[in-house]
C-alpha cells in the first residue's frame, strides 16, 4: 500500500510517504511568517499550502497515484477515537469551524490529492477534538463553561498502542498517563483505551506550556479582560501563541531556555523548572482519576529530548508508576501506520 500523510501545522507542512510501514519519502515544507501574512485567514492558506505539496511530491518522482491519503484531522467538533474518512460533512465543517487552525487544512488537502488517484481512500485519524471524557470531567464550576478538551490525540494513542504493544498487552487493557511535551502541553489518563480525561491545551488549561498560558486565575483574568488594555485577538495571543515560557522570557524555544539556565540565568531556570512542576503535579493529579490503577507514565514531545526535563519530571513522579520516554511527535507514521491498519481490516473505519 503506498500512502501519503499530510500534517500540515503553524509554520509547515509536513508530507510523507510510506510503502506500508517502511516510510520512502519525508519532507517539513517551512512557511516563513511572511508568506503567511498574506492570508487574512488560514483557511485562505489552502491552495497555497496543496500547491506546494503537490510541487515537492513532483519533484520526489511521485505521479500522486496513491492507495491512501490520511490528512491530520480537525478541530471542528468532537468525535470519538479512530479513524474516519473524509466526507463533505467533515470538509463543511472544517471550513465553518469558528477556531481557526492550521489542522483544519489537513482533511481539505488530503481530499484534493485524493482526488487525483482514482480508487485511492481518504481518512484522518484521532484529531485533536477527540473527546471520550468521564462524566465528571465534563463538569465545571460554571455551567456556562463545561469543559472541553484539546489535545494531542493522534500521538499520545500511538505512543500508548507503542508501549502496549512493546510489552506483550493491549492498548485497551491498560491504564496509562500519557503526557505530551510540545508547544502546548497534554496530560490524558486513558483507562482501558479511552482518554478519559484529558486538558485543553490549546485555549488555557492545565500547566503553561513554551507557548499557552495553561490554567490562569480566573478573577484577575476577568479583570484584566475589562481594563481595556488590550483586543479580544491580543488576549487570544496571551492565552496561546505568545503565554506561558515565551511571556516570561521571550522565546518559545526550550533549547535556547536551557542554555540560558546552564549559562546562569536563575530566571530562565526559575521559569523552566517552574513548568516542569506543573506538568508534574497535573500528572499526579490523574493517580486520582484512575484510582491509583496506573501501569505506566509515558513522556512524549519534543521536549523529552531534553535530559533536564526527564529528569525534573522524575524527581517529582518516580514513586507514582514506571516512566517510560519516546521522545518527538511520531505523527507522520502514527498516521500512515492509522491508515494501514484501515485497509488491512485490522482497524474499523468510522462513519463522521
Amino acid at each position: 500500500m503506498l500512502i501519503l500523510a499530510i500534517n500540515p501545522g503553524s509554520t509547515s507542512t509536513k508530507i510523507a510517504v510510506y510503502d506500508d510501514e517502511r516510510q520512502i519519502f519525508s519532507c517539513s515544507i517551512a512557511h516563513t511568517p511572511q508568506e503567511l501574512a498574506a492570508f487574512d485567514d488560514v483557511l485562505d492558506q489552502e491552495g497555497f499550502r496543496y500547491g506546494l505539496v503537490v510541487d515537492k511530491l513532483h519533484e520526489a518522482g511521485f505521479d500522486l497515484r496513491f492507495d491512501a491519503v490520511i490528512g491530520r484531522g480537525s478541530l471542528a467538533k468532537p468525535v470519538e477515537g479512530g479513524v474516519y474518512e473524509v466526507n463533505e460533512r467533515m470538509i463543511k465543517d472544517a471550513r465553518e469551524t469558528p477556531d481557526r487552525h492550521a489542522c483544519d487544512l489537513g482533511c481539505i488537502i488530503a481530499r484534493r490529492v485524493a482526488n487525483l488517484s482514482p480508487g485511492c481512500i481518504c481518512l484522518v485519524a484521532d484529531p485533536g477534538s477527540v473527546d471520550e471524557l468521564n462524566e465528571w470531567a465534563r463538569v465545571t464550576g460554571s455551567p456556562l463553561m463545561p469543559h472541553y478538551c484539546i489535545w494531542h490525540a493522534l500521538n499520545q494513542r500511538a505512543i500508548a498502542r507503542r508501549f502496549a504493544s512493546e510489552t506483550g498487552r493491549r492498548y485497551e487493557d491498560l491504564d496509562l498517563i500519557v503526557c505530551h511535551l510540545g508547544g502546548g502541553i497534554s496530560i490524558a489518563a486513558h483507562e482501558h483505551g479511552r482518554a478519559v480525561d484529558v486538558n485543553n491545551a490549546l485555549n488555557g488549561d492545565g500547566p503553561f506550556s513554551p507557548e499557552r498560558a495553561g490554567t490562569l486565575p480566573a478573577g484577575t483574568l476577568v479583570n484584566m479582560v475589562y481594563s481595556g488594555r488590550y483586543s479580544q485577538a491580543e488576549w487570544q495571543r496571551r492565552i496561546a501563541g505568545e503565554a506561558g515560557m515565551s511571556a516570561h522570557l521571550g522565546t518559545n524555544d526550550l533549547r535556547e531556555a536551557l542554555r540560558r539556565v546552564r549559562a546562569g540565568d536563575e530566571h530562565a531556570r526559575l521559569i523552566v523548572d517552574a513548568m516542569l512542576y506543573h506538568t508534574a503535579k497535573a500528572i499526579a493529579a490523574h493517580g486520582a482519576t484512575l484510582r491509583g490503577h496506573i501501569d505506566a507514565i509515558l513522556i512524549t514531545g519534543g521536549m523529552a529530548h531534553e535530559q533536564y526535563v526527564l529528569d525534573r519530571l522524575r524527581e517529582r513522579l518516580d514513586w507514582l508508576a514506571p516512566i517510560h520516554v519516546y521522545p518527538g511527535e511520531n505523527e507522520m507514521q502514527a498516521l500512515a501506520m492509522n491508515a494501514l491498519l484501515v485497509t488491512r481490516g485490522e482497524l474499523k473505519l468510522k462513519d463522521y
